[in-house]
């Protein structure tokens, strides 16, 4: 049941040492290609990254970074033609959550790692940096990366009774 999956699913920074099957991943870009976005124009592409050399390099894109990343079997980097749609970045960001989701289902574990207004130096925009090293068209802007493996550490779900209620609200606020 996707509720299941949504208590389950924490963000993972520790991986092991052991690669994600070509199959499962095949699944979750598949998953990705499914993705809703607005009328359909699906601005998004995915770039899938297992090189060890590439990972560690992403992994130094922002201030502060996320290192874990380095030892990550796979990461997928989100990007999207911004000249596409106007709505880019929440189909993106519809895309990635998709991506986890299945990443969790798989019994593996995800974090999303925050591209787009990062800063790789104080010059440089950590998207600026990815798209150099993926060797990114320039129409293309970085939404986010999602690191990715079987988890090498353990966290609890969530719990029901701990959820925030009160930010719910029926007919009016």
């Amino acid at each position: 049941m996707l509720f299941d999956i949504l208590k389950s699913r924490r963000s993972i920074r520790k991986f092991q040492n052991k690669e994600v099957e070509k199959e499962k991943i095949d699944v979750i870009l598949k998953s990705a290609l499914l993705s809703p976005s607005s009328r359909s124009i699906r601005p998004w592409q995915f770039i899938a990254v297992t090189d060890a050399e590439l990972l560690q390099q992403l992994s130094l894109c922002r201030e502060p970074g996320p290192q874990f990343l380095a030892d990550a079997p796979l990461a997928i980097v989100v990007i999207a033609d911004k000249n596409a749609s106007d709505v880019w970045i929440e189909d993106t960001s519809v895309a990635a959550t998709i991506i986890q989701l299945t990443v969790q289902d798989l019994g593996l574990g995800s974090c999303w790692i925050q591209v787009r207004e990062r800063f790789h130096t104080e010059q440089e925009k950590a998207e600026e940096y990815i798209r150099k090293v993926l060797e990114i068209p320039e129409q293309y802007s970085v939404e986010c990366m999602i690191a990715m493996g079987y988890p090498a550490e353990e966290k609890k779900p969530y719990e029901e009774n701990q959820l925030l209620y009160q930010k719910l609200h029926f007919n009016k606020f």
